[in-house]
């Protein structure tokens, strides 16, 4: 038998010595009067004195140390990013209660009642009065508790990892706070929250290679979304004026440090405002956001202090010509010349290839909070046109951190223009970009009743998070990441063995 199957078994046969003293080996409900984390904001700065008369505690966590001494010992319970010691001895908690903590294992889960008071050494803990089990671990914790370091281990068990790495966990509240900071802020704008399907016949509002799927009944293929944009634009043609959808997308694309095949995405439209009107909106919601998430407006990111208090703003043109490096820094006629953007760039079109340098020269060097304006219609199927220029369009994206956050665009609500760039895409598909946008019908008939003059963006939550909580890479900010399938775990087996011998 080996180690980790001798471990195992000791660990039933301990469930059958506390099942003997009268405790379930997994308990039920348990009425705590304190969390961990309200202790230590409440009783943390006490003194000894101060806790007196004995505050009475009913609390719960996981045990993360224990340290037996005869007819006392010591623990501490983990609980919401904070914990707190228990002392038991035997002559306060009784027989039963003390012969329990005898047989507890690091990892279990337990209940205790008591009242506080501070130790010699002045530490705040809880004089244990009676003891309550709540579950048993099986497993062995990761070794001195802080233990897991293994990237994949942590990313494959997000529940150990959330156990182990206290620091994980305040990730995870970091990015609750930045959703419902845009939610409260939105809404406080007049948005209203809506959902929109996630299992499309037609894919769209966004350039990616789908994941498909088949629907049995109907006996068709659909696509999970790569975007919710274009039924979000329905409904502003509904009459729904302010819309906006915090979703899961589905991107057939490689994976990195900085894409995830499944990641989510804030979308918001609002009718009779244009790409000008977001970008002023953006950096309101941008300030708020750092200053919710992480109560301030600059963060340490990988080396580099961004302020989320001001977003620069340049063209995509100008961008290209600031972090030029090199000799013969192009000019603005330069970026304006298909002979020269075409010389320059492997694409076959100089819209295509005035992106390809702007994502080659500029794109990296954006380092602070930064909008970038005006992109070329051929990488923009649903944006509209400057009237100006006609072979741009009224887009921005939103960078910090070399990163792309966020991509907005006043739309395009000419039905007649709009089919015209669907077979743009169309073409741009035959040429062999997989990538290229699908003609929708049902869009186009949705445009043809009207919409209103419209501005819409999206921004990605997991890379916002990233930057907000210095994470280096998307999957420390997504709770369980794509990962390719591990071997036969074999526990199930294990269990049914030993389960077997002990009948």
């Amino acid at each position: 038998m080996s180690l980790e199957d001798e471990l195992l078994e000791q660990r039933l046969n301990r469930i059958r010595e506390i099942e003997a003293l009268g405790f379930p080996a997994y308990g039920r409900r348990f009425e705590f009067t304190h969390t961990l984390p309200r202790i230590a904001a409440e009783y943390g700065s006490k003194t000894a004195e101060e806790l007196e008369p004995p505050v009475s505690v009913r609390v719960s966590g996981r045990l993360e140390t224990i340290r037996r001494m005869g007819k006392a010992g010591f623990a501490h319970l983990s609980q919401g990013g904070t914990r707190l010691q228990i002392y038991v001895k035997k002559d306060a908690a009784g027989e039963r209660d003390f012969q329990l903590y005898q047989l507890l294992d690091i990892g279990d889960i337990v209940g205790a009642e008591g009242y506080l008071f501070r130790t010699r050494t002045g530490e705040l803990s809880v004089h244990v009065t009676s003891l309550h089990f709540l579950a048993k671990t099986l497993l062995s914790m990761p070794e001195k508790w802080h233990g897991l370091e293994d990237v994949e281990t942590r990313y494959r068990q997000r529940y150990l990892d959330l156990i182990a790495n206290p620091e994980v966990r305040q990730v995870f509240v970091t990015r609750s706070r930045i959703i419902a900071s845009f939610r409260r802020q939105l809404e406080a704008h007049g948005f209203i929250e809506v959902e929109t399907p996630m299992m499309q016949p037609v894919y769209g509002g966004a350039t990616a290679r789908p994941f498909i799927t088949h629907h049995n009944a109907l006996d068709i293929d659909l696509y999970l979304r790569i975007a919710p944009e274009l039924y979000l634009k329905r409904l502003v043609v509904g009459g729904l004026d302010r819309v906006y959808e915090i979703n899961r997308n589905f991107r057939n694309e490689g994976l990195s440090t900085q894409h995830n095949p499944e990641f989510t995405m804030l979308e918001f439209y609002q009718a009779y405002t244009d790409y000008r009107g977001l970008m002023d909106f953006s950096a309101e919601l941008l300030r708020q956001v750092a200053i919710d998430a992480t109560g301030g407006l600059e963060v340490e990111y990988e080396g580099n202090r961004l302020n989320f208090g001001r977003l620069e703003r340049m063209s995509m043109r100008e961008a290209i010509i600031r972090f030029w490096s090199g000799e013969s820094r192009p000019s603005m006629d330069d970026l304006r010349d298909p002979d020269w953007l075409l010389r320059h760039s492997s694409r076959s079109s100089p819209g295509e290839a005035l992106a390809e340098i702007f994502e080659r020269v500029a794109e990296p060097c954006l380092i602070q909070p930064a909008i970038v304006y005006d992109y070329p219609v051929e990488t923009s199927p649903l944006s509209k046109n400057k009237p100006e220029e006609p072979a741009m369009v009224e887009r921005f994206e939103i960078y910090a951190a070399g990163m792309e956050l966020g991509n907005a665009y006043t739309e395009l609500n000419d039905p007649q223009e709009q089919r015209r760039r669907f077979d743009m895409q169309l073409a741009m598909r035959a040429r062999g970009d997989e990538e290229a946008h699908q003609m929708d019908e049902d869009y186009i008939r949705a445009l043809s009743y009207g919409m209103p003059p419209t501005g819409g963006e999206g921004i990605g939550i997991d890379r916002l998070t990233m930057i907000l909580t210095g994470s280096k890479s998307i999957r420390d900010v997504i709770l369980f990441p794509l990962l390719r399938p591990e071997g036969p775990l074999g526990l199930a087996d294990r269990l049914r063995a030993l389960d077997g011998r002990e009948r």
